[in-house]
């Protein structure tokens, strides 16, 4: 088949998960390409409620951007981290809060307003139980035409693998948080 027999998908589904570090890393950088071509890009970001680098960053572009920019950040911490939870949660609060993000990212991918909506951290949360695989599968399947979703978070559904387009699997092979390090600013988060 030649190049010029290739065609585009007017919108496609990315997943970035696995256990390695980076998934986030890569959806920002998804976030700058799409950015760059001029799309309406919304960032919708669960688990996630501490400050980490990239709130400040996404915070700082915005002001560049304007409506070209959304970002939402609707996490309450890790769900049954015991020790890495630096603050008391409840199982109610948690789910509460993913349900907002949820319904914000579904309004964002329905909206027909952007070319690209990040979910980073979802998969975390249809995981821990705290949405459902099927919520996460009417996000892939009801989406605005021209639409494209970047799903990031350990431990993708691997029966919704049918439903998207690109799939990566972030393998560690060593991080020094296996021996006792903790997580280093501008590295980690």
């Amino acid at each position: 088949m030649s190049f010029e027999e290739y065609k585009t998908k007017p919108s496609v589904v990315v997943v970035y998960t696995g256990e390695g570090k980076g998934k986030t890393s890569a959806a920002l950088g998804l976030t700058a390409r799409a950015l760059g071509n001029r799309w309406n890009v919304a960032f919708i970001q669960f688990i996630k409620y501490w400050g980490v680098g990239e709130h400040v960053f996404l915070r700082d572009i915005a002001s560049i951007y304007g409506d070209q920019l959304l970002f939402y950040k609707g996490g309450k911490g890790f769900y049954k981290a015991g020790d890495l939870s630096p603050q008391q949660v409840t199982e109610e609060q948690h789910r509460a809060a993913a349900l907002e993000t949820y319904e914000q990212a579904l309004a964002a991918a329905q909206s027909g307003s952007y070319q690209l909506v990040v979910c980073d951290e979802i998969n975390n949360a249809v995981h821990d139980g705290l949405l459902t695989p099927a919520q996460l599968k009417k996000l892939i399947t009801s989406r605005a035409a021209g639409t494209s979703l970047c799903l990031t978070g350990r431990n993708f559904p691997v029966k919704l693998l049918p439903l998207v387009d690109i799939a990566t699997d972030m393998s560690k092979i060593k991080h020094h948080f296996d021996d006792q390090f903790l997580a280093n600013p501008g590295i980690d988060y």
